[in-house]
């Protein structure tokens, strides 16, 4: 039994030393929040029942990096239509997807293309 205590101290100092809180928000995330709050609100027309899904992405949202400079933000905005589904060429699509998606989606094949902008050998 005293063993069980000892573990669970090493867990908890490896938590408390690894993990880290979030850093304050700063003006670039919460434009980053607003513009998702825009796209949220808007229709793809070809479907009146999809709809647009934006995530925050990049290095602010998974590392929590600042910008290197203060008036030059690095926050990148992304969505996806709720309707609409890439993968990878011979990949088959999967079974099931998350509920954010609707009940059918449109696959589109992901293909590589290569296009050489100098003198190719």
């Amino acid at each position: 039994m005293a063993n069980e205590g000892a573990v669970s101290d090493i867990v908890t100092e490896f938590l408390l030393n690894i993990c880290q809180l979030r850093p304050p928000q700063t003006d670039h995330v919460a434009h980053a929040v607003g513009m998702c709050a825009v796209l949220a609100t808007l229709q793809p027309s070809d479907d009146a029942e999809a709809q647009l899904i934006p995530l925050l992405t990049g290095s602010v949202a998974e590392f929590y990096i600042d910008p290197i400079l203060p008036h030059f933000g690095d926050v990148d905005v992304m969505f996806h239509v709720s309707n609409q589904l890439a993968v990878p060429r011979g990949q088959l699509p999967p079974t099931q997807l998350p509920a954010e998606f609707h009940t059918y989606v449109k696959v589109y094949e992901i293909v590589q293309t290569v296009t050489c902008l100098a003198m190719c050998t």
